[in-house]
């Protein structure tokens, strides 16, 4: 069953969880509760991307000291804050450190819903983005020294002789590095190749 995306709601409300729960659940998302921002960002790494909903007044970690951690990790979740009524000051400073939007008690469920799609929406391509980079850059940290250097022999546009030269070493001991770059780096031709190091900062557009 696809769901329209995955939501972390944190509020340490257990009834405000429970209805958040129900009410995105039967919307079509797969829902996980967090009953505090401390618990969230420790399985956040393991989490798959989704949007985060969160209460602003929390004991321990609030939501603005939960922004300002997730925006030092760089994390790509989006982030809507939840206020209470007269959290003007709050709701501002949260959309100032990177919240997807703010949206105060008691709110409209179906503007809810369409603020997690939208938030999903835009936020999912760079989030995807993230992941490959993130792949292309642990393809190119498995390379062993010479690999990485026969690599960049390859980018640079040079021939195996060429390379073997540079080195001093033969041009059947490059084949054999050149593939295991190939097969490490998951490049199927040269031209592949040029565009994953391009991807992982190796070589200048």
């Amino acid at each position: 069953m696809t769901t329209k995306g995955n939501v972390y709601v944190i509020d340490d409300d257990a009834a405000m969880r429970d209805s958040l729960n129900f009410l995105l659940d039967s919307a079509g998302f797969a829902v996980t509760l967090f009953d505090d921002a401390l618990a969230f960002l420790e399985a956040l790494p393991s989490l798959k991307f989704g949007c985060v909903v969160s209460d602003v007044r929390m004991p321990g970690l609030d939501g603005i000291e939960l922004l300002k951690r997730m925006k030092a990790q760089q994390s790509p979740f989006p982030i809507l804050i939840m206020t209470g009524h007269g959290d003007v000051p709050l709701a501002v400073e949260a959309m100032k450190l990177g919240a997807a939007d703010s949206l105060e008690k008691p709110f409209d469920d179906d503007r809810l819903t369409a603020m997690i799609d939208s938030a999903i929406r835009q936020a999912e391509p760079a989030a995807k983005n993230e992941a490959v980079a993130q792949d292309i850059a642990a393809r190119v940290a498995s390379l062993s020294p010479r690999e990485r250097q026969v690599m960049e022999g390859l980018i640079a546009g040079l021939s195996n002789k060429l390379i073997a030269r540079e080195y001093d070493i033969s041009p059947r001991t490059i084949e054999v590095y050149r593939a295991n770059v190939m097969t490490k780096m998951q490049a199927s031709s040269l031209s592949e190749l040029v565009r994953l190091a391009m991807r992982a900062g190796m070589l200048n557009d």
